[in-house]
C-alpha cells in the first residue's frame, strides 16, 4: 500500500509505518498544495491512501469522487509521541479500508 503523509503529520511517523510504502508531502515536493489538488495528485501518482490529522478534510472534500482512502488520526497534535498511539488501531483496520471512503481513527 502506497501512503502519503499529509503536511500536518510529522515525517517521523514514516519510520513506524515501515511495512508500507510511505512518502511525505515534502518528499513529493507538494508543500502548500490545497487538499482537493493534493488528492488528485495522490491518485495520479498511484497513492492508495492520504494519512492526515486534518479533521476538516472529510467535510470539505467530496471523498466519494476520489479513488483514494482518506485516514484521519483523531489527534490534536502532530507530535510523534501522540501519533504512535493511533498506530495499533490503524494497522488493525487498514486491510478493511476501501478507496473513496474516509476513516477516523481513534486510539486503541
Amino acid at each position: 500500500m502506497k501512503i502519503l503523509l499529509d503536511e500536518c503529520i510529522t515525517k517521523k511517523l514514516k519510520f513506524y509505518l515501515s511495512e508500507f510504502e510511505v512518502f511525505t508531502v515534502s518528499e513529493m515536493k507538494w508543500n502548500g498544495i490545497k487538499n482537493g489538488k493534493l488528492m488528485t495528485l495522490c491518485i495520479d501518482n498511484g497513492f492508495d491512501m492520504l494519512l492526515t490529522i486534518d479533521k476538516n478534510l472529510i467535510h470539505q472534500q467530496n471523498i466519494n469522487k476520489h479513488k483514494l482512502i482518506i485516514v484521519v488520526l483523531n489527534s490534536s497534535t502532530s507530535k510523534i509521541e501522540e501519533l504512535i498511539l493511533f498506530l495499533p488501531s490503524f494497522k488493525t483496520s487498514v486491510s478493511e479500508m476501501k478507496k473513496s471512503n474516509s476513516y477516523l481513527i481513534e486510539k486503541f
